[in-house]
């Protein structure tokens, strides 16, 4: 008895363990789900202005704010950095449409989009957004539809910069 017993708990813990092996190998980089690409324009306040006109000119999107958070930071008593523009972004026909779900109704801490544009020690500027296919894929539903489907559509739009 004494053997089955050792023997189921030893069965448990390494199919435990190979769970969380398989459950770790199936994570999505983290990397991937944040991306950062390089702006052509040489100011923060170029690049802000040039998405801000893209998500303008985007059909059912509007501009929820433009936060310049270096001076937030600055102003409220923390250390002066390089600056970082934070673009919110909606569309409210994709947003209600994931908000009116009381199972999707978590997924408004990612409401509004946000694209953040900044400067690096490098002196170059760079925009930051989330992966917004892989947002979808990753929750599916509704959510990889919408997400996964027109809001990575208008984004990728958003983020094509030309000079």
């Amino acid at each position: 008895m004494k053997r089955f017993v050792l023997w189921n708990i030893a069965s448990a813990v390494v199919l435990g363990w190979s769970s969380l092996v398989c459950a770790e190998q199936a994570m999505p980089d983290p990397k991937q789900m944040i991306q950062e690409k390089e702006s052509p324009f040489a100011s923060v306040e170029e690049t802000v202005a040039a998405i801000k006109k893209n998500i303008e000119a985007s059909e059912g999107w509007v501009i929820n704010g433009i936060k310049p958070m270096d001076k937030k930071i600055k102003e409220l008593g923390g250390p002066e950095i390089l600056p970082v523009t934070l673009i919110d972004a909606c569309n409210p026909h994709h947003a209600g449409a994931i908000l009116k779900s009381d199972a999707d109704r978590y997924a408004s801490v990612m409401m509004p989009c946000t694209i953040s544009v900044y400067q690096k020690a490098n002196g170059k500027v760079y925009v930051g957004y989330v992966n917004a296919r892989m947002i979808g894929q990753m929750f599916g539903g509704e959510m990889a539809k919408i997400m996964g489907g027109a809001v990575a559509d208008d984004q990728d739009k958003f983020l094509t910069l030309r000079k």
